[in-house]
């Protein structure tokens, strides 16, 4: 069917990674080490985003110690990729579950760990189409919703009429393991997204006759390839209503008491859960005595 394939998305720019551990010329001196764990790759940069901005942007999430946007030596212009350096990993990692897929100049920012190289995952193949996306769905909301199922290796991409910029209906989100596309099309397939119920399903491949993506040989080939992970990074679960096994969210946790002075129930309705029940009456079916 056509548009179901999906476009080439470019990755990290080819030697990214020498701008990564030293910077010329900077405040903190010549050719300082940077701390790689509280550093972010930002990708995606438009022409107009400088260092200052991209400093007011993410000191709203944690102590900032550096930012640093590479220039071609030539034209003096910036190659679209920066680093923040921040005071710690942890200012780090909230800075990429809340900024990633937030648009500078109308174009969503990508970021990611700079100590981790996702160009090893880009090509995995776990790639999904989004059908059937209202209007109002942009990148972001396509990020926030399907990075719960695993790392999203590439910015999400939605379709849009290069005229108008609105979106044509439809999109892609290419994970870094079957394992998380195959739980994203499970769960979300025919779900609700902005009042519209939207379609997942593989991704038709660029320049083949129809063969989708999440084949049995590109399985084999992406359980058998040297840069996998042996652990696969945790899901985004920043939007998460709780996880049991993550203590301070909710989760496995006895429910509050009842407000001072709250009067007990009628006759014959069993009281709310934690409350015990009033002298006399015996408790719900399922609960223990007093």
């Amino acid at each position: 069917p056509g548009g179901q394939s999906q476009p080439s998305v470019a990755g990290p720019p080819r030697g990214w990674r020498k701008h990564l551990r030293h910077r010329p010329m900077g405040e903190r001196g010549v050719g300082f080490d940077r701390n790689q764990e509280a550093t972010c790759f930002v990708g995606d940069l438009d022409s107009q985003v400088d260092e200052s901005l991209l400093w007011e942007l993410c000191v709203q999430c944690g102590p900032v110690v550096d930012v640093h946007i590479p220039k071609d030596k030539l034209t003096q212009q910036h190659m679209g990729f920066g680093f923040v350096e921040f005071k710690g990993q942890a200012d780090a990692e909230y800075a990429i579950k809340v900024l990633n897929m937030i648009k500078l100049f109308g174009k969503p920012i990508r970021l990611n760990p700079a100590s981790k190289d996702t160009a090893e995952t880009a090509d995995v193949g776990a790639n999904i189409f989004v059908g059937n996306l209202d209007a109002e769905v942009d990148e972001k909301l396509l990020y926030d919703t399907f990075s719960a199922f695993g790392l999203i290796v590439t910015t999400p991409k939605i379709m849009r009429d290069p005229e108008t910029g609105n979106s044509r209906g439809f999109g892609f989100v290419s994970f870094d393991s079957f394992e998380a596309s195959d739980a994203a099309i499970e769960a979300m397939n025919g779900q609700f997204l902005c009042n519209r119920p939207i379609s997942c399903t593989y991704a038709i491949k660029k320049d083949s006759k129809g063969e989708r993506h999440g084949s049995a040989a590109e399985r084999l080939l992406a359980a058998n390839n040297p840069n996998r992970r042996s652990v696969s990074a945790r899901p985004n679960q920043f939007f998460a209503a709780g996880d049991a096994s993550l203590p301070g969210l909710g989760a496995g946790l006895p429910p509050p008491p009842p407000p001072p002075g709250m009067p007990p129930p009628p006759p014959g309705m069993p009281p709310p859960p934690g409350m015990p029940p009033p002298p006399g009456m015996p408790p719900p079916p399922g609960m223990p005595p007093p």
